[in-house]
């Protein structure tokens, strides 16, 4: 599972705690704490 970290606020969206693929998100999610789109996230590399 991945990790995607918001480039705004630094918020990690975590696929294994969230139970859903980041690419399986509707296009209009957005980050839960500062609200910035999907685009704004870059994926956590280890």
């Amino acid at each position: 599972m991945k990790k995607y970290v918001c480039t705004v606020c630094g918020f990690i969206y975590d696929e294994a705690i969230e139970g859903t693929k980041f690419e399986d998100l509707p296009e209009d999610w957005s980050c839960p704490i500062c609200g910035a789109s999907k685009d704004q996230f870059v994926e956590q590399k280890d």
